[in-house]
């Protein structure tokens, strides 16, 4: 029995005597010779008339031994060629050749027209070369009868001349093949925009000859532009014969569902990247906005409760609270007219559908009707009559940001009729985004809270901005660091002290946060304390010192490993307008700048003592003179502090378009210059203090809290002051008397003299008893008049109550009695004990 070797190609035939090999034959063919095909030309009896010039390769034999031999002779088993003859379909069957080797070949016999000397025509071709010619067909077939793979094939001008039957990629799901004229040009079924990229790929292909793998674009049909389809495409070229161009062959699969989910994975990566990590709620919803368009909306609007705005905390409602809409983005052009827009505030009374809110978000083909109210808008004019999203025809998503079961507020996100209506993963998408974006907004909320908490705290341990005394005009500004983590601790301070004296204060302490601030309160007091105890610069930051190692021993170590107020710095200052002396100390701070009129900005040559509370502190204090009208500068040293060296670099510190970068000296000339042009042109203390900040902080965000003090220091005029001194004789107290009587007599303050003679009387006469003399007294008239008396004693006077038996020790009773104010302190040459009396004009 022969054996059919295409059942497909022809019927299948039973020739008698004829045996086909049900296996290959285990004799391996030649490597070579059984590759191609050979014709023979046969006689009335099967005898070889004729053969291919390549017969010699597959049979072994050359041609002219073929030649007048029967082609059954060469066969096993041996056969007839009539039996061979009445075969229909092609035969395989073994091919013996001279060598005794055995090759498997297929036979094609095709009957020659009667009238020839042939009679057949036998075409012989090596049976593995067969099955790779059936198998080739078969791939063709199945490429082009399938729809889940796009073929297509362009011709040499790469317009379509040939696809598969409705392959998917082109041909939208429920929609009949189309029809058209092939060849067609590919703009014509793709819309140009998509064509475009990919002839050029193609073109590419056809010139190089290099295949084109996976090359992942938009193939939107030109018969339905508003359905996204995206295909992976690769193509190669197609020769011919003699290595002309036939076209390219292009495969394309249909991957909208995987791109469109590895979209949506990556804008959820990218939601989490962004969103929330300002925390600050209104760029937090700005960002949240600008991640959702165009990826995922055409517009978006995010829709906070007040109250999250406010910091507090919002209700588990968000109908009937007064809502404001942050944030809106919009894909194409601007925001609707008949839309909310940006910074309207409103309050949500009904829309239909959304019910409240049951489910984290709402997918609302119909878009019922959105009425609101309008609480007033403070950008755009009123709401009245608009609605919250637009009412054409569309898409639209509600999704509700909820946190820690508060309502914070909720997100609309619409697409327009060109665009994919929302499906359930995008519902899930959005879902996932506004729990994540919730979360962010309400840490925001938590950090902004805490955040004006400290810096409330902050200022408000803080003195008044201005003063405005005799000895000097002063400005001070706090600015808060840009985050929670750098705020609190910075402080400045104006002390009044005695005669007319003033102390300025700068210092900061080390670390931030609550605990921070509450350290600075306690320490601005004990400054305030120890200013009053009319100590010099360098012994009040020792006594400074002492307080701040004990709470350092005292208190719990924070998390960075640093102790209560451990670390801090201060600059401490005393100016006397009656002569003009300043006197400083420092401890582990930047020492201060003098801006004197028509002179340059000088910073003061002093040595800063080490931080306090660092152990075994050796402070020293600085005179100098300051002329008036001089300012006294002092600040932070965050405001000249390097910029762009500790910054990360995906800040974008020093690249094109950025801050640039500057060294502290840098820095430090420019506030030089910006104090030199203030002080030319006569600038108030607060005036200059704005420009400083404006020149070194524009960006109003520093690491770090900042404190700057300007002071413009003032003398006292010549009339305002009259001073003498007395010899230790018994009749001083006498003549001091009267010296003073004089004085407020020319001063017209007769309406107490009085109580002034009995204040310098006791005075003069405990300084000649106990101290010995000279004996200095001095009158200032300032908002108060000031009587001092001075003595080379520095033996401190005490008060106390006598009793009634006692005979003395009413002296400085009577004295505490009349003054106002009064207290000691000492001087190089001893003490000096000071009263102030309210003035009454006569």
């Amino acid at each position: 029995m022969l054996r059919a070797a295409s059942p497909t190609r022809r019927a299948s035939a039973t020739v008698r005597g004829v045996r086909a090999s049900p296996h290959p034959h285990p004799h391996p063919p030649p490597s070579t010779s059984d590759r191609g095909l050979v014709v023979f030309l046969l006689g009335a009896h099967g005898e070889v008339l004729a053969s291919t010039p390549d017969s010699e390769r597959l049979t072994g034999m050359p041609a002219p031994r073929l030649n007048g031999r029967p082609l059954s002779d060469l066969l096993d088993p041996p056969t007839t060629w009539a039996e061979l003859a009445e075969c229909e379909v092609p035969l395989t069957m073994d091919l013996r050749r001279p060598d005794g080797r055995m090759t498997q070949v297929r036979l094609d016999v095709l009957p020659v027209p009667v009238g020839g000397g042939a009679h057949q025509v036998v075409m012989m071709t090596a049976e593995s070369a067969a099955v790779r010619e059936d198998e080739d067909e078969a791939l063709v077939r199945a490429l082009f009868s399938q729809s889940d793979i796009g073929l297509v094939i362009h011709d040499a001008e790469l317009r379509v001349s040939r696809r598969n039957a409705a392959p998917r990629a082109f041909v939208p799901e429920g929609d009949p093949p189309p029809k058209a004229d092939l060849p067609q040009p590919l703009d014509e079924v793709l819309v140009p925009e998509d064509a475009h990229p990919v002839l050029e790929q193609l073109s590419r292909v056809a010139e190089s000859g290099e295949p084109l793998i996976n090359f992942v674009h938009s193939a939107r049909l030109r018969r339905a532009p508003q359905r996204e389809r995206v295909v992976a495409l690769s193509a190669l070229r197609l020769p011919g014969g003699h290595g002309q161009l036939l076209g390219v062959a292009a495969v394309c699969t249909d991957i909208t569902a995987e791109e469109t989910s590895r979209r949506r994975a990556e804008l959820l990566h990218t939601a989490a990247r962004r969103v929330g990590v300002a925390l600050d709620v209104t760029r937090d919803a700005e960002e949240l906005a600008r991640v959702l368009v165009p990826d995922f909306a055409d517009m978006a609007a995010v829709d906070l409760a007040q109250a999250l705005l406010d910091g507090d905390e919002p209700g588990q409602l968000l109908f009937g609270v007064p809502v404001r809409r942050v944030a809106v983005e919009v894909a194409d052009g601007e925001w609707p007219q008949e839309v909310v827009p940006a910074g309207a505030a409103f309050r949500v009374e009904h829309a239909r559908g959304l019910g409240r809110f049951e489910r984290p978000a709402l997918l609302d083909p119909d878009q019922g009707p959105m009425w609101v109210r309008s609480l007033g808008d403070a950008s755009s004019g009123t709401v009245a009559g608009r609605s919250l999203w637009p009412s054409a025809p569309g898409s639209l998503l509600v999704v509700r940001l909820q946190a820690r079961g508060l309502m914070l507020g909720a997100v609309g996100l619409w697409r327009s009729p060109g665009s994919d209506p929302y499906s359930k993963q995008d519902v899930d998408a959005a879902e996932e985004i506004g729990s994540r974006a919730a979360l962010g907004l309400d840490n925001a909320r938590r950090y902004a809270r805490e955040r004006k908490s400290v810096e409330t705290l902050q200022r408000n341990l803080l003195p008044q901005p201005v003063f405005e005394l005799r000895a000097a005009q002063t400005s001070g500004t706090y600015l808060p660091a840009g985050t929670a983590a750098g705020l609190g601790g910075s402080w400045y301070d104006v002390i009044p002290l005695s005669s007319a004296r003033v102390a300025f204060v700068v210092g900061d302490v080390a670390g931030h946060g609550l605990a921070a601030t509450a350290t600075m309160g306690r320490l601005r007091t004990a400054v305030q304390t120890l200013a009053d105890l009319e100590l010099p610069p360098d012994e009040l930051l020792t006594r400074l010192d002492d307080l701040v190692t004990r709470l350092a021993d005292t208190e719990p170590r924070g998390p960075e490993g640093r102790a209560g107020a451990g670390g801090t710095t201060c600059l401490y200052c005393v100016y006397d307008p009656v002569n003009g002396h300043c006197e400083m100390a420092a401890a582990g701070r930047l020492p201060p700048l003098v801006a004197r009129p028509g002179r340059p900005v000088e910073v003061v040559a002093m040595t800063s003592g080490p931080v306090l509370g660092a152990g075994a502190a050796s402070f020293e204090s600085v005179g100098m003179r300051l002329e008036p009208g001089s300012s006294l500068v002092m600040f932070s040293d965050e405001l000249v502090a390097a910029t762009g060296e500790d910054e990360g670099e995906d800040e974008g510190d020093g690249e094109e378009g950025g801050p640039p970068r500057e060294t502290s000296e840098q820095r430090m000339d420019r506030l030089r210059q910006c104090l030199s042009l203030q002080v030319a042109h006569h600038r108030s203390p607060a005036e200059t203090g704005q420009a400083v900040l404006d020149t070194l902080q524009p960006a109003r965000s520093p690491a770090n809290d900042i404190s700057l003090l300007v002071a413009r220091v003032q003398a006292l005029p010549e009339d305002m002051t009259a001073d003498w001194s007395f010899p230790a004789d018994p009749e001083t107290a006498g003549r001091a008397r009267e010296t003073v009587t004089a004085q407020l007599t020319e001063w017209g303050l007769m309406g107490i003299v009085f109580p002034t003679e009995l204040i310098v009387s006791e005075l003069v006469t405990n300084a000649i008893r106990w101290a010995g003399g000279p004996v200095g007294l001095r009158l200032i008239r300032d908002e108060t008049l000031i009587c001092e008396v001075s003595d080379p004693s520095e033996t401190q006077p005490h008060l106390r109550s006598p009793r009634s038996t006692d005979e003395g020790g009413r002296g400085l009773f009577l004295v505490a009695q009349l003054a106002h104010r009064w207290g000691s302190r000492r001087t190089a040459t001893g003490k000096t004990i000071w009263t102030e009396q309210p003035l009454r004009e006569v």
